[in-house]
């Protein structure tokens, strides 16, 4: 993993905390018998609480390299037909799973910033037989979809990675039907993280420092246009880590992960 220096001038720190990102998920799709510093693979899809019968269903080279840090499917808004896009979607484990919740009649769109991620879910795709899926390279902050013209988002570990948070939610509302829904596993802390800390693009790809407080992130949902924001699941997601600098960096700021839904008003 490249290290890079921070710098206090906005866009390049946007820009450089991207290509951290790249970075980092470039070695999971890639190497994924790697021990990384956040819990992976099939291992991981178990500890943050994915179904036995629902894994069994998406090959093991879309498991593989998995990353998400939550279950967003606990919030079961995905009805036939629908359409749907996966914010982040990584080696299409949540594509694959979303694609047999809407069915043959449904679309399952995907959107990540990694081009080994991108190859990857699409191969993933094709081998589990999938002809309603399609994988875009997109960045939440813009979203290459027309106004009102999916019916839920679904986004795992993804979004605390987003350098704009607003924009990123403000385009999620905006691709969204009146009444859509989305539901989103994601990293959220107790406590304020320094500016030097956020400074450092590196740590943003850790997963931590890209994080908010929790009633500033759901704040950021409220404002963007969201009703009945709520969370319905928490674990303490880097206890699965492997790593006891991560464990005490997400000790020492509270991070957590939650699963939440809410709908666009």
């Amino acid at each position: 993993m490249v290290v890079v220096l921070p710098t206090k001038d906005r866009e390049e720190l946007r820009k450089r905390i991207l290509s951290a990102v790249r970075d980092m998920y470039t070695e999971v799709a890639s190497c994924p018998s790697k021990e990384f510093h956040f819990p992976t693979g099939r291992r991981a899809c178990e500890y943050v609480g994915y179904p036995k019968e629902e894994l069994d269903a998406i090959p093991a080279t879309a498991l593989e390299s998995f990353a998400g840090v939550g279950y967003p499917f606990a919030a079961r808004v995905i009805n036939d037909g629908d359409t749907v896009l996966d914010i982040g979607s990584g080696s299409g484990t949540d594509v694959i799973n979303a694609a047999a919740g809407v069915g043959p009649g449904g679309k399952v769109y995907g959107i990540d910033l990694t081009d080994e991620m991108i190859s990857k879910a699409r191969g993933n795709i094709s081998k589990a037989g999938i002809s309603n899926a399609e994988i875009m390279g997109a960045n939440a902050e813009s979203i290459p979809l027309p106004d009102a013209s999916v019916d839920v988002v679904t986004s795992n570990g993804v979004l605390n990675l987003v350098p704009d948070k607003v924009a990123a939610f403000g385009e999620i509302h905006r691709v969204l039907k009146p009444g859509g829904k989305i539901q989103i596993s994601d990293i959220v802390l107790a406590s304020e993280i320094s500016e030097k800390s956020k400074a450092n693009p590196q740590l943003w790809a850790e997963c931590i420092v890209g994080a908010v407080p929790e009633p500033a992130y759901l704040d950021i949902i409220r404002e963007a246009g969201f009703d009945d924001v709520s969370v319905i699941g928490r674990i303490r997601y880097f206890d699965g880590s492997s790593s006891e600098s991560t464990k005490k960096a997400a000790n020492q700021f509270g991070a957590t992960s939650i699963t939440l839904t809410a709908v666009k008003r």
